[in-house]
C-alpha cells in the first residue's frame, strides 16, 4: 500500500504535487518568490526568465532580500543539478496559458519535476488579478502561512481610495509601457494584463493602442506614443526595459515628461494582497497629484 503524503496541492495545470511533510524550502521563479516572501515564506533560491541576467532582477524581486538568496539563474542558464542543490523541497513556478513551465527550458523543468514536487500557477491573460492571488494565498496557506497576515484588509483600503480618487479624477488618460529603445516603445495593450484589467474595474481610464500585431505589446515610435496625450504613465521598471532615467534624453518624449506623473510599473508583479496594495497606492497617489 503506497504511504499518505501528509501534504498536497493541485496546481493549475490539473498536476498533484505531493510529500510526505509540508514543504518548507521552496525554489521559485522570482515573481512567485516575492510572492511567497510576502505571505512569510521565505525561498532558499530562486530563478529569472530569458529576460533576465546574471544577477535577480531587483524590479520583479520587489521586497526579496535578494542578497541573502541563492539565484539559480535565468531561463536557458538555469541548470537543473544547480536548482537540486540547493535542496529544494518544493518548486513554485508561474506560466501563461499553457503548461509549460515559464523561465526554464522543458527537459530542465522535466528533470526537476521527476525529483521534487512542483506547483505551477497560470498568469496568463485569461486569469484575473483577484483569481491569480487567491491561488497563491492557498498554496501560502498551505505551507503555513497565517491567514491574517495575508494583508486583505490593506489591500481592500487601497482598492477603495483608488476607486473614489479615479470617480473624482475623471478623464485622466493613463498609459502603460514599456520603454524599448531610444526609437521605440512597446506600449501595453490593457486587456492583456491583469494588473492593468484591475485598475480598469477600479475606474482608471486606461490608453488603449492602436490595434495591430502584438497581443500583449503595441510597438511604436515615441512620437506615436505621445500622441496618446497621457497625463499618468506606468513605465515598465524590469531590468529588460530601458531605464527611466535616459527617458529625457529622447527628444520626442520630452513633452510628456514635463507634464506627466510617472509611476514605477513592474509588468510581474508579485501576486499577493501586499504588492497589489502597494501597486494600488502608487497609482492612486499619481491620481491625487494629477486631479490636484
Amino acid at each position: 500500500m503506497a504511504r499518505k503524503k501528509d501534504w498536497e496541492f493541485l496546481d493549475d495545470r490539473g498536476r498533484l504535487a505531493a510529500a510526505a511533510t509540508t514543504p518548507s524550502r521552496p525554489v521559485a521563479y522570482i515573481q512567485a518568490g516575492a510572492t511567497l516572501f510576502d505571505h512569510g515564506i521565505r525561498p532558499v533560491g530562486i530563478f529569472g526568465s530569458n529576460h533576465d541576467g546574471d544577477t535577480a532582477d531587483p524590479a520583479k524581486a520587489g521586497p526579496l532580500p535578494v542578497g541573502d538568496i541563492a539565484y539559480l539563474g535565468s531561463g536557458s542558464r538555469v541548470d537543473a543539478d544547480a536548482v537540486l542543490r540547493a535542496d529544494p523541497d518544493l518548486v513554485v513556478a508561474v506560466a501563461y496559458g499553457t503548461d509549460q513551465v515559464y523561465g526554464l527550458d522543458p527537459d530542465t523543468a522535466k528533470y526537476i519535476e521527476e525529483r521534487v514536487p512542483v506547483v505551477v500557477f497560470d498568469v496568463g491573460q485569461g486569469r484575473s488579478l483577484g483569481d491569480v492571488r487567491d491561488r497563491f494565498t492557498a498554496l501560502a496557506r498551505s505551507l503555513g502561512a497565517d491567514a491574517d497576515s495575508s494583508g486583505a484588509v490593506e489591500l481592500a483600503r487601497a482598492e477603495g481610495r483608488l476607486r473614489t480618487l479615479a470617480a473624482r479624477a475623471a478623464g485622466l488618460r493613463v498609459l502603460a509601457l514599456s520603454p524599448a529603445t531610444r526609437d521605440s516603445v512597446h506600449l501595453a495593450r490593457p486587456r492583456a494584463w491583469a494588473d492593468l484589467r484591475a485598475l480598469a474595474d477600479c475606474g482608471i481610464g486606461l490608453v488603449e493602442p492602436e490595434c495591430g500585431p502584438g497581443a500583449s505589446w503595441s510597438t511604436v515610435d515615441w512620437t506615436a506614443a505621445v500622441s496618446l496625450r497621457p497625463d499618468i504613465v506606468l513605465s515598465d521598471v524590469r531590468a529588460n526595459a530601458l531605464p527611466v532615467d535616459r527617458l529625457s534624453a529622447i527628444e520626442a518624449w520630452r513633452p510628456v515628461a514635463g507634464r506627466a506623473r510617472l509611476v514605477p510599473w513592474n509588468p510581474e508583479i508579485p501576486c499577493s494582497h501586499l504588492a497589489h496594495a502597494r501597486f494600488f497606492d502608487a497609482v492612486a497617489d499619481a491620481v491625487e497629484a494629477s486631479a490636484g
